[in-house]
């Protein structure tokens, strides 16, 4: 499985869609667990306590030699969507088992028998006569297997080369997948063929990030390609992924996902209402069904279809920033509350753009509160200082090893500077996987001090070299301060 990342920031453990489900007692107390199978690979096992809520026992990341419950190929991650689980009885009598089954075919059990085996000094551990037949038999399968494939692939050499030969295009089905994942305002792209996957080519018309995230081990993916992509709020277009098997002749299938303008933001029940917050409101000659699309073309996680009824609220969190949005809209007005400005202009432009390109006139109106600038910068404020922070501590990695090197010992140094040390890999490796992490922060800010200032008629793109200046030196309150002189 290949694995990249077009994020910038720290990778986090998600917990992604349930594929299949099954009960059974494979702890042996007398209770069914729930066997869980996700799209990610994840197979799971909850057992329920006294209080009839699941509680999760296991899963595939954890070392079960501690209890020996289950053999290590539990700590094989597995790179494949899980279609279907079963707990039961197949291998071994008196020894009960999960089995699962992955997008491409494979089959794996997981055994609660014992993998180790344990002798005094001087003893000697023999295998089994049992065992020697299933290792004779499985070799046996192999290489039968193996001269089969063999020949097949000389048969269709031989059929190739033929003046009768045609070729055809090998059909193939790919299970894909475009989801935000809330934990790190990331989207995960996955792709899964059930042959080999040769390369997948990723292009789009908008800036993206790209890293390889810490579970991809290989160039080539031999079964499915899990990305996560970061894109820009207000920079919208196409992503479009172009994937190529490995069979013969060679043949590739295009999947096109859209990027929208506030990409994102997620939708949510409810909203903190008591936020400063500015509104954008649209009345004209437009539909419900109209309005409808419009949203849906700016916003993820909105159904196609129009909800029923005359009026419609939907509400929405930034996954970055923990900012919101209110969209509520009927047939000829539309309204739309934010405690960040630069949502407002985002949606502002793109709204316009739309009912042009229809021919639609609208009548546009808004009411900025100055309060909700200085509430953003507060909840940009600990991402900042944090990546500040971070590579500050980066860039004195380097000296502090040559003066450990130079002094023999580290017993100089103050705390501070010990402890950067002894975490130096840490802090290298966090650091590599959010490349353009400050740049993007810093890109926010100076788009909210654009954006405050376009709603009052005023351009201050001539003072954007003064403001990273302030950002290169950061201190809140010089930030704050800058934004109300100016």
């Amino acid at each position: 499985m290949a694995t990249y990342s077009f994020i910038n920031n720290i990778p986090l453990i998600f917990f992604k869609g349930i594929l299949c489900v099954d009960s059974f007692d494979i702890v042996g107390d007398g209770v069914k667990d729930l066997l869980v199978g996700r799209d990610d690979g994840m197979v799971e096992v909850y057992s329920f306590d006294n209080t009839n809520e699941p509680v999760l026992r296991f899963d595939q990341d954890y070392c079960f030699d501690i209890i020996k419950l289950f053999s290590r190929l539990l700590l094989c991650t597995l790179s494949e969507s899980v279609t279907s689980i079963q707990g039961g009885c197949v291998g071994k009598d008196g020894y009960d088992e999960i089995v699962v089954s992955t997008y491409s075919g494979w089959v794996t059990g997981l055994t609660t028998e014992p993998i180790h085996k344990e002798s005094g000094p001087g003893e000697e551990l023999k295998i089994n006569q049992e065992m020697q037949n299933k290792i004779s038999s499985l070799r046996s399968e192999l290489e039968h297997l193996q001269y089969k494939v063999l020949q097949e692939r000389e048969k269709y050499q031989q059929s190739s080369h033929s003046s009768k030969a045609k070729s055809a295009v090998p059909s193939f089905s790919v299970n894909d997948k475009f989801t935000l994942n809330k934990d790190d305002a990331s989207y995960s792209l996955i792709l899964e063929v059930q042959t080999a996957i040769d390369n997948v080519l990723i292009q789009s018309d908008v800036p993206i990030d790209l890293l390889d995230v810490d579970k991809n081990s290989a160039v080539v993916s031999f079964s499915n390609c899990d990305s996560e992509i970061r894109s820009i709020e207000g920079q919208y277009g196409t992503l479009q992924a172009y994937v190529t098997p490995r069979i013969q002749p060679k043949t590739c299938q295009v999947r096109q996902y859209l990027i929208k303008p506030l990409s994102l933001h997620q939708r949510t029940h409810s909203i903190d209402h008591d936020r400063p917050m500015n509104t954008l409101t649209l009345t004209g000659q437009f539909s419900f069904a109209e309005l409808h699309s419009w949203v849906v073309f700016c916003l993820p996680e909105v159904p196609e279809k129009p909800p029923a009824g005359e009026c419609v609220t939907f509400y929405f969190q930034n996954t970055f920033l923990d900012t919101q949005l209110e969209s509520t809209y009927r047939k000829g007005e539309g309204v739309f509350k934010s405690d960040n400005i630069s949502t407002i202009s985002i949606l502002k432009d793109v709204l316009s753009k739309e009912a042009t390109k229809r021919k639609i006139n609208l009548n546009i109106s808004y009411e900025i509160n100055e309060v909700s600038v200085k509430h953003t910068l507060k909840l940009i404020h600990p991402k900042l200082e944090y990546q500040l922070l971070l590579a500050k501590k980066v860039q004195l990695i380097d000296a502090l090893k040559e003066l450990q090197v130079h002094e023999g010992n580290t017993d100089f140094l103050i705390p501070e500077y010990r402890c950067i040390l002894e975490e130096a890999d840490h802090l290298q490796e966090e650091y590599k996987k959010q490349p353009a992490h400050l740049e993007r922060l810093y890109g926010m800010i100076t788009d909210l001090f654009i954006d405050k200032f376009k709603f009052k008629g005023t351009n201050v793109k001539t003072k954007v070299p003064l403001l990273l200046e302030i950002l290169d030196s950061y201190d809140q309150n010089a930030l704050i301060a800058f934004f109300d002189a100016a």
